[in-house]
């Protein structure tokens, strides 16, 4: 299976049977990228993490106040 990188498109060969190509192939919403840019952010965001410049934000539901 041939993929291209969200990033860089860079065009990349996949073996049909592995896990990441079925994923992709089912599920259109997945997308491909290539190692070079998942080191890329993964450097990157554990750069920001280590200067406590990266904030994790999480949403909480209220309850409303319907009921």
């Amino acid at each position: 299976m041939r993929v291209k990188c969200v990033l860089c498109d860079k065009i990349d060969k996949l073996d049909d049977q592995l896990p990441l190509a079925k994923r992709l192939r089912n599920r259109p919403i997945h997308t491909y990228m290539c190692d070079r840019c998942y080191e890329r952010i993964k450097n990157r965001t554990e750069a920001r993490k280590a200067s406590n410049s990266f904030q994790l934000t999480v949403e909480t539901k209220e309850e409303s106040d319907w009921i």
